[in-house]
């Protein structure tokens, strides 16, 4: 996995924030966490990731994220917990995830921007490939999911 991306200091394009849902669930006593897949057009695309979007000048993380998954998933999260935050230097853009956790949310999930979706245990993540980040050394993401 030569294409981890990792926090480069010295990167001196501006930085971009973005808002990640982890929108979860519990289905017949078992938790599961929602992938959505990266669209056509965009860096990464076929790729699996938590949905989410960029953040706008202005714009509280928690704003930001009500907004993109409406936007995308036509999702409501009605409350959502800043859960970690962790930069990465992508060839294409050096950003800031803020991971954020939901089970307050309301609506089904529907691929507004064309989108592949699907429900995943934390324990048995079936989807691929993943984005890279989410697979850096330095990510707790993966391994966080399972520590509740």
């Amino acid at each position: 996995m030569s294409d981890i991306p990792r926090f480069d200091p010295n990167d001196a394009r501006p930085l971009t924030r973005v808002a990640v849902a982890i929108i979860e669930r519990v289905v017949e006593g078992r938790p599961q966490v929602l992938f959505a897949q990266r669209p056509a057009g965009k860096a990464y695309a076929g790729y699996w990731e938590f949905p989410g979007g960029k953040i706008e000048v202005g714009e509280s993380v928690l704003d930001a994220l009500i907004r993109e998954i409406d936007e995308e998933l036509g999702i409501h999260i009605r409350t959502a917990t800043l859960w970690r935050s962790e930069r990465f230097s992508y060839e294409h853009a050096h950003v800031e995830l803020n991971f954020c956790r939901t089970l307050d949310w309301q609506g089904e999930p529907h691929g507004r921007e064309g989108q592949a979706f699907a429900w995943q245990s934390p324990a048995a993540i079936a989807v691929a490939p993943l984005l890279p980040a989410l697979h850096a050394p330095e990510s707790g993401v993966l391994a966080g999911l399972l520590e509740r």
